[in-house]
């Protein structure tokens, strides 16, 4: 009787030790969680799509130069139970975005807290 569960359970052992590495894609590794920054500039493209949302935004730094940020929110089912909708961003809207910056500096960022768009004030999920 033992050596009839014995492949059973290999088997069921092998599947969710193949299915670990999925996981781990969803991490907070690549962003800097312990900052923050404020990204004011105008909407270049919106993403509405899964596995993840995305928002381009060209914004100017210091300097005065043009820097195209890409950030990152979760997926479109979550965002959607948020409040979010697929038509919440468009191309010239103006915003203003809190998120949590990449920690290799690249213009990447994931929404954190609070997000204005044209002045309206929405949560990030």
């Amino acid at each position: 009787m033992k050596t009839k569960f014995q492949p059973v359970l290999l088997l069921i052992v092998c599947i969710l030790a193949s299915a670990c590495p999925l996981l781990a894609h969803h991490g907070n590794a690549s962003y800097d969680t312990s900052k923050s920054v404020t990204i004011k500039g105008t909407v270049l493209q919106y993403i509405w799509a899964n596995p993840h949302v995305f928002l381009r935004v060209e914004a100017t730094d210091e300097n005065g130069n043009k820097v195209p940020w890409v950030i990152e929110a979760q997926n479109a089912v979550t965002q959607a139970s948020s409040g979010w909708t697929k038509s919440m961003f468009k191309p010239g809207d103006q915003v203003t975005i809190e998120a949590t910056p990449a920690k290799n500096g690249r213009p990447i960022a994931r929404f954190k807290g609070r997000i204005f768009i044209n002045g309206q004030e929405f949560k990030a999920s």
